[in-house]
């Protein structure tokens, strides 16, 4: 019986399915850069990307299928974080981040996951791109969201309108002026806001800063970030994911400041991220000056790496 037949009468109970996510290239037919070696399960299927004929579902068990390899064990072991909530897994180990040294030069990838704990953080193997997003209506009003309850990292925390990472694909590596980061925000502010890209225009962010930061958020997870900085002053639909956000609202800066205020006099339980209080702390309030003066531009310092403890 040949390799194909094999396969195709298989029974279903001895085919091992796995929740882990094989290479990008399996699924889209898209240039993509390859998941890292290290990256769980490369070879095997996951069924919730299947969305076409039962016909291309054999196509996918061929281009992923090596009956040869020896499946790279997981970082993550058999079965931990059973606990997790599956949309959040699933980016965890989908999501590949990009690796960067301090100076900001790409070094490689890994998964969200592999970054973001923090026993390799500590090892200084995690350091990666992301970026912060801070978005004004016309009344300079500025848009905070909380973090969904089922966040892996600091869940339930307020923090600025969209915080996450440029993905290791060709669309948001481009370093000319942030564009691949300018890209992974607009894409992100749907994906968490709902916010469509019509309503946010690449060309309409100011890249006006970089920070370094480092912070845990309990004993295994953590952010060890180079922080792009881009405001945008758009008035926009939001529509909020509710696997990502648990609450979104407009503050002026009275009102941040007393945002401010209950969360370090520990009110209401009210927590703010630790990225987000870094900007506060140091540029927020002048940059919002600028916003309201329409003079962005004129904050913008792309040049420094601003390391922020």
């Amino acid at each position: 019986m040949s390799l194909t037949s094999r396969i195709l009468f298989t029974p279903p109970t001895t085919i091992k399915l796995s929740p882990c996510l094989p290479p990008p290239s399996a699924f889209c037919p898209l240039k993509t850069p390859s998941l890292s070696s290290n990256s769980p399960h490369p070879s095997f299927l996951r069924f919730t990307h299947i969305t076409k004929s039962p016909s291309s579902l054999f196509v996918r068990v061929f281009s992923s299928f090596n009956p040869t390899a020896t499946p790279t064990p997981p970082t993550m072991g058999d079965a931990p974080d059973a606990g997790m909530d599956a949309v959040q897994r699933r980016l965890m180990f989908e999501d590949e981040c990009i690796l960067v040294d301090e100076n900001d030069r790409v070094v490689g990838h890994d998964s969200k996951y592999n970054c973001h704990l923090w026993e390799n953080i500590l090892k200084g193997n995690a350091l990666h791109r992301a970026f912060s997003v801070f978005l004004f209506n016309s009344k300079h009003e500025l848009l905070l969201q909380q973090r969904s309850a089922t966040k892996v990292t600091f869940p339930l925390v307020w923090t600025n309108t969209c915080c996450s990472h440029p993905l290791y694909r060709e669309s948001e590596l481009i370093d000319e002026d942030a564009l691949g980061v300018r890209n992974a925000a607009q894409r992100k502010l749907f994906d968490e806001l709902g916010i469509p890209a019509g309503d946010v225009p690449v060309d309409q962010f100011s890249s006006l800063g970089r920070i370094l930061y480092k912070a845990p958020s309990d004993g295994k997870w953590g952010e060890h970030e180079l922080d792009y900085l881009l405001f945008i002053v758009r008035d926009v639909s939001v529509n909020p994911n509710p696997d990502e956000v648990a609450d979104v609202k407009y503050v002026n800066q009275d009102e941040l400041k007393e945002l401010l205020r209950k969360a370090d006099a520990g009110e209401e339980g009210l927590k703010l991220s630790p990225w987000f209080r870094l900007v506060v702390d140091n540029f927020l309030f002048k940059w919002w000056d600028h916003v309201e003066k329409g003079t962005l531009e004129e904050a913008a310092d792309m040049k420094a790496i601003h390391k922020l403890t």
